[in-house]
């Protein structure tokens, strides 16, 4: 019987990749061991919400003493599906599918933007960020082609719904949606919008009330 992936809460899951990178960091700092306090410092929360998070993953680290940086980066790498390089492609050479598909920070998850995918002709055969723009109608095959399983999607929200269903039919299983729309895709499909005008009124809000 396969073993059953742990429950994570998403607050929780939305920190995980905050201890990895800091794991990485440390192991540049040639820290042989980190505390939870050092982590929770990374992730802006206290040293118990880090045990409590870890905890969901089963047993790390020992009481006092710490985590041992090598084997818990390793060992959330695999929780993660970090182990090994995964290919993502970007769909919309606007102005933000453009600064997402020049982002270099994506190595640091063992993720490369793979191609970048947009409709425009005249933005067809540009590049951007060292990669040619291609035809949105060949996007199908690429993805089927490469066996790429995920996409980020910086489209106009009048595009979104159809370029979704491309992508879903053509084998994506994950879709970063950054457009301002909810989309309508099979449950096999693991989808999360980004909507940053909804982030920054939230940011906005905490701005305005920090002194309450």
């Amino acid at each position: 019987m396969p073993e059953r992936s742990p429950k994570v809460p998403i607050p929780s899951l939305n920190r995980l990749p905050l201890y990895y990178r800091y794991l990485l960091e440390a192991r540049e700092q040639r820290l042989v061991v980190v505390s939870s306090e050092m982590l929770g410092d990374a992730a802006g929360v206290p040293a118990a919400q880090v045990r409590k998070d870890l905890g969901y993953l089963g047993e790390f680290g020992r009481p006092g003493i710490g985590y041992d940086v090598m084997e818990m980066q390793k060992r959330l790498a695999e929780q993660l599906g970090l182990s090994t390089q995964k290919d993502v492609i970007v769909v919309g050479a606007g102005r933000l599918g453009s600064a997402i598909s020049a982002y270099r920070g994506f190595a640091t998850y063992s993720m490369r933007i793979a191609a970048l995918f947009d409709s425009d002709r005249s933005k067809i055969g540009t590049r951007v960020g060292g990669l040619e723009v291609l035809d949105v109608a060949e996007v199908g095959c690429f993805v089927q082609e490469r066996g790429i399983q995920m996409a980020i999607l910086a489209v106009p929200a009048s595009m979104a719904q159809q370029v979704a269903d491309a992508l879903s039919q053509a084998g994506i299983a994950a879709i970063l949606n950054f457009a301002p729309v909810k989309l309508d895709l099979p449950s096999s499909v693991v989808v999360s919008n980004e909507d940053l005008a909804a982030r920054l009124a939230t940011l906005s809000f905490r701005m305005i009330h920090r002194q309450e």
